[in-house]
């Protein structure tokens, strides 16, 4: 029996004092993206592209009042997040585990050729399917939970004051911190996701709600 999930609707940000912006961020270029490899919880520095994409968003966030920073644990996240920090002169960003990159099983550590290569067939259910087609990959559902536990930590320090937080995560959970806004519960289709892509929600109190 397929166990019942929370949904990040207007009646989740319910409560919330005055509008909030929530700003979503793919860390920028590891040195594993460069090189087309498939990273999932192992840990690459960013690249020089990576740390000039994070100054850059750094530039273009400067005006948009972000008060606060959290991150991923994964160091190519954690080291966007302190870019972003400096340029921004906030306080050191905050560790959400939550903001974790998802389990990529046994394509951890392969570049996308390799894993082709080395696993035909479910590298043919991965190109159907995403990571639900990956045998030992992190499974929709689970993923799906952890986006709605990385929104609750998020929605909470709204609920405290906060106005403007961004946070700093990674292409695949990113990917879930968006569609669990839709209500989408698989991965196709999917989402663009580039190195230091921001995604932006909105959400405005309306009489006893709210509007995303």
């Amino acid at each position: 029996m397929e166990r019942e999930l929370a949904v990040i609707d207007p009646a989740f940000f319910a409560g919330l004092g005055a509008p909030t912006r929530f700003y979503l961020i793919r860390h920028g270029q590891s040195e594993a993206n460069a090189r087309r490899v498939v990273q999932g919880l192992r840990d690459f520095r960013l690249d020089d592209s990576g740390r000039a994409q994070a100054a850059a968003l750094g530039a273009w966030l400067r005006d948009k009042g972000i008060e606060t920073i959290r991150s991923s644990p994964l160091v190519r996240a954690k080291e966007t997040a302190e870019i972003l920090a400096r340029e921004l002169r906030l306080p050191s960003p905050a560790v959400l585990d939550e903001l974790c990159e998802i389990d990529a099983g046994r394509f951890s550590g392969l570049s996308l050729e390799e894993a082709k290569l080395r696993f035909p067939e479910d590298y043919a259910a991965f190109e159907r399917l995403s990571w639900e087609g990956v045998p030992d990959a992190e499974r929709a559902e689970a993923v799906y939970a952890r986006a709605v536990a990385a929104w609750t930590r998020l929605r909470d320090a709204a609920l405290a004051g906060e106005r403007r937080l961004a946070c700093v995560t990674h292409g695949g959970l990113l990917q879930w911190l968006v569609r669990v806004t839709f209500g989408t519960r698989t991965w196709m289709p999917l989402l663009p996701t580039g190195n230091c892509g921001v995604f932006e929600l909105f959400v405005e109190p309306v009489g006893g709600g709210a509007k995303l």
